[in-house]
């Protein structure tokens, strides 16, 4: 994990949510959501359980605390929030098409897309998205390995990945969740469903 010296204003933590999801702070600290939930589960870093859920959450001043305390960069965490990334990762052009016009009419993102594993590495770590959107069945891999590509460069921005499909059964989907990945969402799917999974990694203003 790289180090970095903390930057930018205290004073622009109240700028934003102040309760972070599990998600979020997985995505901020650069790594996978089971080492947030290792965190929380050892006392390393503060948070609570949701009243008869296992859904956790970690308010922003605890996150902040635990990233200074770990030499963590903290500029995304402080900084006022933009549009929220997102890398759609499809070798079908008719389905990045698709996704890509709906969000762009939802007016909270900046997207790009990629046809392959190989464009998906290149893409990952030039536009640094918050959220790939990976489709398991590409031209010249597949999700499961995208995903352990991604997960083994630390050095690189850690999004939260979605994988698609409407060819898994139900143990691969599982292979692929325990290889990093954050959620699993069937194809065929309705864009609304896309929409609330999206928001609930983002934690972007519905």
């Amino acid at each position: 994990m790289d180090r970095h010296p903390a930057v930018a204003r205290v004073d622009s933590v109240s700028s934003g949510k102040d309760v972070l999801t599990t998600g979020q702070v997985a995505r901020l600290c650069r790594v996978t959501i089971r080492t947030v939930i290792k965190w929380f589960e050892t006392g390393r870093l503060e948070g609570y359980k949701l009243p008869g859920s296992r859904e956790r959450r970690f308010t922003r001043a605890a996150v902040l605390r635990f990233m200074r305390e770990n030499d963590m960069p903290v500029q995304e965490l402080l900084e006022d929030g933009g549009p929220r990334r997102v890398l759609v990762v499809d070798d079908d052009e008719a389905v990045r098409r698709m996704i890509l016009r709906y969000l762009a009419t939802l007016g909270q993102y900046e997207v790009e897309s990629a046809a392959s594993g190989w464009e998906a590495g290149l893409r990952t770590a030039a536009f640094k998205p918050h959220v790939l959107l990976l489709d398991y069945r590409l031209g010249d891999t597949t999700g499961l390995e995208v995903v352990k590509t991604i997960r083994a460069m630390t050095e690189l921005h850690q999004p939260s990945i979605l994988l698609m499909s409407a060819w898994l059964e139900p143990e691969q989907a599982e292979e692929v969740l325990a290889a990093g990945a954050d959620a699993f969402l069937p194809k065929p799917f309705e864009l609304e469903a896309l929409r609330d999974l999206l928001l609930a990694k983002t934690g972007a203003s519905s």
